[in-house]
């Protein structure tokens, strides 16, 4: 199956059935793409203790901020050229630049060749991530984005998550150094060769849909998507406080664990579980944003998610962070295919890819925004105000959701 430029609009057909062996291939690809994020999500803070004696909360969230801020960056441009490059041409460079991410891993002799890795691995995201996303957006057309999309971030996050557990456990019985990262070579490797020789590219799928749609186009969309349009700028902001609560759960939850005397396995399990319980859930709550209004899935899933991480301040035993983890999981798995059904529902088929671009934007540099602002809040003031205030923020966020966003009929 190999890509073919030559296809012709007439042979194109919208819909999850009519192309469900590339939207199968895609998923594949995509939980590799998860898996690349994985390999750090248990791990790293410790590494940062272990091999390079870092422990101010700060220094060590550095490595998200950068992600952050790199994925954050290649999603806007990824989006600004998806039309003019193609969707695979993006897809196979992400996977390119994956490659050499495990190797420094392995071998960095200091801090600064780990941040190196993490702006590799935010361009890798925002190239392979994005591509995906669009891709699967214009194979499915209208009418099922919602389960597409919530299929799409379920293979991802479920990789995160079973990873964050691999990794975990290898570490904890034969060290964070190399071996956990072996699996970051297969990940890079196999997505790179199943991008470059089964993936077609979908602009003909775009340009089907085009001449179907009656959305009006956005005059600037990035100021639009941004947030001067009520819904996607409503959308946007919920996006972005979601990844700040989200870097802060990556960086401080680990070192939260590890105060209360956790050891590293039993961390790896409970830093899984939310990312497990966000992947699986996403088969479900996919297909609820093409029932149900996506204004009241986005203010139920952020209002869960902000009372959720109000509980990690009092919880103190397993039992507890693993039924907070759910409910935080389960928060997070209603918003996140609603965010991107619903930049698909409210951008003309041409715009969607730019769209996306600049929502992804925003939504990842909340990785960025969260790991600084809970680095020096608990720095100054300790963990446990860093999550009040960032619970504090999540609340908010469903708040504006509630007031702003209008759905179609109403």
């Amino acid at each position: 199956m190999l890509y073919n430029e030559r296809v012709t609009v007439s042979k194109v057909e919208l819909g999850l059935r009519q192309n469900w062996q590339q939207f199968a291939l895609l998923v594949v690809i995509n939980a590799f793409v998860g898996g690349m994020v994985g390999l750090e999500r248990s791990i790293i803070p410790e590494l940062a203790g272990q091999e390079f004696g870092l422990v101010v909360k700060s220094a060590v969230l550095s490595f998200i901020v950068v992600f952050g801020v790199t994925k954050a960056l290649t999603n806007y441009f990824a989006g600004a050229l998806a039309n003019r490059v193609g969707r695979k041409r993006l897809l196979v460079l992400g996977w390119i630049i994956a490659l050499p991410i495990p190797l420094i891993l392995i071998y960095a002799p200091s801090w600064n060749w780990i941040i190196f890795a993490n702006i590799l691995l935010g361009i890798n995201q925002g190239l392979t991530w994005s591509s995906t996303v669009v891709m699967k957006i214009d194979l499915v057309g209208d009418k099922e984005r919602g389960l597409a999309m919530g299929i799409n971030e379920s293979a991802g996050y479920l990789a995160v998550g079973a990873v964050a557990f691999l990794t975990g456990w290898i570490a904890s019985e034969y060290g964070v150094r190399p071996y956990p990262f072996y699996l970051g070579i297969g990940f890079a490797v196999t997505g790179l060769l199943m991008s470059w020789l089964l993936i077609k590219d979908t602009i003909h799928h775009v340009a089907i849909e085009t001449s179907q749609s009656t959305i009006a186009r956005h005059k600037h969309v990035f100021w639009d998507t941004t947030w001067r349009d009520r819904n996607l700028g409503s959308i946007t902001q919920a996006g972005l406080i979601n990844n700040l609560n989200d870097g802060m759960v990556w960086g401080l939850f680990p070192i939260l664990l590890s105060s209360l005397s956790f050891n590293l396995e039993t961390i790896g399990i409970i830093v899984a579980i939310y990312p497990a319980v966000w992947g699986i859930s996403q088969l479900f709550t996919g297909k609820l944003a093409d029932l149900f209004r996506k204004k009241w899935l986005l203010f139920i899933g952020m209002l869960g998610q902000g009372f959720a991480l109000i509980g990690f301040i009092w919880a103190s035993t397993f039992t507890h962070f693993v039924l907070l983890s759910i409910v935080l999981g389960l928060g997070t798995a209603l918003v996140y295919p609603t965010f991107l059904a619903g930049i698909a529902d409210y951008t003309h088929p041409e715009q969607r890819a730019k769209s996306v671009g600049v929502f992804r934007l925003w939504r990842d540099m909340g990785y960025a925004v969260g790991a600084i602002l809970t680095g020096v809040i608990a720095d100054i003031w300790g963990i446990l105000p860093s999550i009040g205030v960032i619970s504090g923020l999540t609340i908010v966020s469903a708040l504006i959701i509630l007031v702003r966003m209008r759905d179609r009929n109403e």
